[in-house]
């Protein structure tokens, strides 16, 4: 346990007493309201994770609104996600990104000159959930669907802070220990094997610049559990691609002042692992070929550091030894906890993660840009109602869905009836 505070402002978890802050947050709550957003495939409604989220937040009488960005692939599926979380006691809204409906007004958008259809996956579901969440809630929590270890102690722990006026928090993230617990093991490659010597090889590379020692003072930079003000939410870019949580970090730094970004303690954490992937394009692997995209893409707009290809090689050689260093101590840690600890398989890692940073650096060479979905203030300057439209669409479809279910019911209740005659 320690109490060390960083260049942002560390909330500790010192065994706070849950029943007082879920008071006062319920209480706070009935004058500033709150939502929490959970992007999902349809698959996580098959998991055991969902199910104990969908648990616990029955229990949550701090969130006054739910808010669920689903894909699914059928009108069938959809009906299922809407009845899944029909338990729950909020206002419980899930948007089908990639429904009929919802394609069309971002449609009606693109004809009007911004595209939002060409961006997929998690970002293009966080973006849509956070403009309907605008709409009534003062603080918006965003976590993961597949989180097993998930209690009500997360949105608690995460919308607190913003409530709490005195504290001055615009944007709260989460940080949590990644360990196995069977056998005992360290997770997080990525942020282990990847951020972690990218961030000090980058530092050594380019100087102590601002923009780096921000990020290293987030303790889990890739959670995807964080919490934001209603207008820091309308007023940042969200990025189109797997270095969303490093983009969003870049979208904080843009928008917010130092003293109001903060980082909670979660405890332990644990979701379901992704592979390594076969190549850049698969995986955790292509997962840090944006992360590095993203970084050298913001050193370049905050740092003016003019990135080049003798940059990359250095870059490549500097990642390497801190990498290995880090396996070192990894390994020291691990045997004295008496954790499982494969040396030689994190070498590899890292020998994987080494050779993405020349192919990432190429792409950013080429094309420095990225991938960034415009914020919501420039989505409301085409289309002013656009959020309640997002809004009415949701509860059309799910009405919709609910009267099919009604009728499906009643002619399998027919037929039986027919059958006992």
């Amino acid at each position: 346990m320690d109490y060390k505070q960083e260049l942002i402002t560390t909330i500790h978890d010192f065994g706070c007493d849950l029943e007082i802050l879920e008071a006062r947050l319920t209480q706070l709550a009935e004058n500033e309201s709150t939502a929490v957003i959970i992007p999902a495939l349809y698959e996580e409604l098959e998991r055991p994770a969902l199910t104990r989220i969908r648990e616990h937040l029955q229990h949550c009488p701090f969130i006054k609104q739910v808010i669920i960005c689903l894909y699914a692939e059928t009108t069938e599926k959809y009906a299922k996600a809407v009845e899944f979380f029909r338990v729950l006691p909020q206002p419980t809204l899930v948007i089908w990104e990639n429904g009929d409906r919802v394609t069309q007004l971002l449609q009606d958008l693109k004809d009007k000159g911004l595209d939002l259809l060409s961006f997929k996956g998690k970002g293009r579901a966080v973006w849509l959930g956070l403009g309907v969440a605008t709409i009534t809630a003062e603080a918006i929590a965003v976590h993961d669907a597949d989180i097993t270890t998930y209690d009500r102690s997360y949105p608690l722990k995460l919308l607190f802070p913003l409530l709490e006026k005195e504290f001055g928090i615009a944007f709260n993230k989460a940080y949590y220990a990644r360990l196995g617990s069977y056998p005992p093991s360290f997770h997080g490659r990525v942020v282990r094997l990847f951020v972690t010597p990218l961030l000090r090889a980058l530092t050594e590379l380019f100087g102590n610049r601002d923009y780096l020692r921000y990020l290293s003072a987030y303790r889990y930079p890739l959670s995807g559990e964080f919490a934001v003000t209603s207008d820091l939410a309308l007023n940042i870019r969200i990025p189109g691609n797997w270095g969303l949580e490093m983009g969003m970090l870049a979208e904080v730094y843009r928008n917010l002042a130092l003293k109001r970004i903060a980082q909670i303690d979660l405890g332990v954490f644990e979701h379901k692992h992704q592979s390594l992937g076969n190549s850049s394009n698969e995986g955790l692997q292509k997962m840090c070929r944006d992360i590095l995209r993203s970084v050298l893409r913001t050193l370049t707009e905050t740092e003016q550091v003019v990135v080049t290809r003798s940059h990359i090689q250095a870059l490549r050689v500097k990642f390497r030894r801190e990498a290995q260093d880090l396996t070192r101590q990894y390994f020291v840690d691990a045997r004295f906890n008496n954790f499982q600890y494969d040396r030689h398989k994190e070498e590899v890692t890292t020998e994987v993660f080494e050779k993405l940073i020349l192919d990432a650096g190429t792409q950013f060479l080429s094309d420095p840009t990225g991938a960034q979905i415009p914020d919501w203030t420039r989505a409301l300057a085409v289309m002013p109602d656009l959020r309640e439209q997002l809004q009415n669409a949701a509860a059309a479809s799910a009405a919709e869905v609910k009267a099919l279910m009604l009728v499906h019911k009643e002619s399998v209740s027919s037929r039986k009836e027919l059958q006992v005659l």
